[in-house]
């Protein structure tokens, strides 16, 4: 019998040093992508908002796929492909020469990683429904905190080494993650039948599956597009403080690294709220006070200011994600989480794909600073979708 807590302790353990691996580089990327020879500031723009929708695209096609083959053949192989896959892809990409490898190749690692989904799934999948909240806002905080030592320690890394050798420890860090789900997490699957897999393979039955949560998929669809609008263009804002590329990188680093710090502390208190308090009252809040500190990125003008705003933008924030998993874990029987949760990340991958794309829009007709302005409305828009959410789903309750 697999011991959840156990489990639990292992994938966490790997989410952190997956997570921190994906953060050491990616982050950078914008820097990167002026080292490979693009220098006009309209280009920039262009291939940074690519550079951010590739992934997106590809993982929200491949998202219910893997999410299917998890519920067939086991969590844990989709949490070991999603970790291998990601260190092969990331040690490639410190060897691009060209701007348009380096986006081929982001479009190539949303078809095979996605650790943080095969994470979540395989943590639902085995722990009691009164300890979910805990669970998985648990996991949420190892994201964080991997984005904290990966954002950090990759920016120095970077900054003084050079952004190639960042991708290469990327790839080191993903394949220790792997190694740890390999040897260390237990799983006790038995694979359903062939005649029963057939059946529940149909897509009719895929779509039943999501009748009674997709309100909640449409939520993360907006979270996703609203959390990830400022994401691939904040690099730019810290450069354009800065005045200059040079410690751009660290500066990028070390802002994160704070933000991070805000989201690790979010992820354990909103995921015990959410056990003793209904997340749709707490995410109201979180969506209120997070377009209040994104006003505030607007207005930076100082390293330190901006810090506090990343802080407090990125607590409030992240408070959600957890929230909303949550939400749908409590919603969905255990059985078929793998399926439910590869399309909430298709649902997630979708806003994830659209963000980059209209902020560059943004910026481009605005400038990087007004990103920042309409991130705060969306938030604001959150208020209202959540209330319309909670209705949908109280009304199927009681059909």
């Amino acid at each position: 019998m697999v011991n959840w807590k156990t489990n639990l302790v292992v994938i966490w353990i790997s989410q952190l040093l997956s997570i921190a691996g994906f953060f050491f580089a990616l982050p950078f990327g914008p820097y990167y992508i002026q080292e490979l020879g693009v220098h006009d500031p309209a280009k920039i723009k262009f291939w940074v908002a690519l550079f951010g929708a590739a992934p997106p695209l590809s993982l929200a096609i491949f998202s219910p796929i893997w999410g299917i083959l998890a519920d067939r053949y086991g969590r844990r192989l989709m949490l070991l492909r999603a970790n291998f896959g990601g260190m092969i892809i990331l040690c490639l990409m410190g060897t691009v020469q060209s701007v348009e490898a380096l986006v081929a190749l982001r479009l190539v690692q949303g078809v095979f990683s996605g650790t943080v989904v095969a994470a979540q799934t395989m943590v639902a999948a085995y722990t009691p429904e009164r300890s979910s909240g805990v669970a998985l806002g648990s996991l949420s905080a190892a994201v964080y905190m991997g984005s904290m030592a990966g954002t950090f320690v990759g920016g120095m890394f970077a900054e003084y080494l050079g952004y190639r050798y960042a991708f290469w420890g990327s790839g080191i860090l993903l394949l220790v993650a792997g190694l740890l789900v390999f040897f260390g997490a237990k799983e006790d699957f038995i694979r359903p039948k062939y005649g029963q897999t057939k059946k529940e393979g149909r897509p009719t039955r895929a779509f039943t599956d999501l009748r009674h949560v997709w309100p909640i998929l449409v939520l993360l669809a907006t979270m996703g597009f609203a959390r990830q609008f400022d994401t691939s263009f904040f690099p730019l804002l810290v450069q354009h403080i800065l005045g200059t590329m040079q410690g751009a990188a660290f500066w990028t680093g070390t802002i994160s690294a704070v933000a991070a710090a805000a989201g690790f502390l979010a992820g354990i208190v909103f995921g015990r709220l959410a056990d003793l308090v209904s997340p749709p009252k707490i995410a109201k809040l979180s969506a209120i006070f997070a377009g209040l500190f994104l006003i505030f990125h607007w207005l930076a003008k100082t390293f330190l200011f901006l810090s506090i705003a990343r802080f407090g933008m990125t607590f409030c924030a992240g408070g959600l994600d957890p929230l909303f998993q949550i939400w749908l874990a409590k919603e969905t029987p255990p059985e078929k989480r793998g399926t439910v949760f590869g399309w909430a990340a298709t649902a997630r991958s979708v806003g994830w794909f659209l963000a980059p794309i209209m902020s560059g829009l943004v910026a481009s007709g605005f400038g990087i600073r007004s990103i920042y302005v309409v991130e705060a409305l969306l938030f604001i828009g959150f208020l209202p979708l959540i209330s319309w959410v909670t209705n949908a789903l109280s009304t199927d309750t009681h059909r």
